[in-house]
């Protein structure tokens, strides 16, 4: 599978170019977007991808000294929807505790930053409007964690729009991984997780939202 919609599987022909998990870096900022009547109705993600990433994605793609145009990267952002629709956009949305199914994706496209990030938009709209209750949880992450997505460190990383009144939303960040702890996460270590471990769960950040 070609590039950007290698995130799909184990990226295949990058993997190597590291010596351990993760290989490829993403930014999230997330709006979580709700209808006048209060219901959560989509979650749209802008994701920015490293640099080396962001490098190999874009090689030959544009005449030197042009950037990467949406209209160019049309293809590859149809496979890599096609390819991140099977993995849910690596998005879990709980509502109360219960996960929430999203719609068939209409709205996404790709482009490369004048920072010569690339970037990649997608609205993932319920399934059906669902009211909030009192608490909600955005997840993004890819559970092998080949991919280390984290929220953007800043007011934007996650955003609520038209959310009902109250409402407030907060970061919650895993214990982060220090001296011994780094070295363990090699290739073996990887390589010898139990099926379904999930470890880039763990490693994870979650949106939490309440509203009163």
């Amino acid at each position: 599978m070609a590039r950007i919609g290698a995130l799909g599987v184990a990226l295949a022909g990058f993997a190597g170019a590291a010596q351990a998990h993760p290989h490829v870096w993403v930014t999230v900022r997330s709006h979580v977007e709700f209808a006048s009547d209060g219901k959560l109705t989509s979650v749209v993600h802008d994701w920015v991808f490293d640099e080396m990433y962001s490098s190999f994605a874009t090689q030959g793609l544009a005449p030197k000294g042009q950037l990467v145009t949406r209209a160019i990267f049309a293809p590859l952002a149809q496979e890599n929807a096609g390819s991140l629709a099977q993995m849910g956009y690596y998005t879990t949305l709980k509502l109360n505790g219960k996960v929430v199914e999203f719609a068939p994706v209409e709205d996404y496209w790709m482009e490369e930053r004048p920072d010569h990030l690339v970037a990649f938009h997608v609205r993932l709209d319920l399934k059906e409007p669902q009211p909030i209750g009192r608490i909600g949880t955005l997840l993004v992450a890819d559970p092998e964690f080949y991919i280390d997505f984290e929220f953007a460190d800043s007011p934007d990383g996650v955003v609520l729009d038209n959310a009902p009144p109250g409402c407030s939303n907060s970061l919650s960040k895993p214990k982060s991984l220090e001296g011994d702890d780094k070295k363990k996460l090699s290739e073996s270590f990887f390589s010898g997780l139990a099926p379904g471990a999930n470890f880039g769960f763990k490693m994870a950040s979650r949106a939490i939202f309440a509203c009163p």
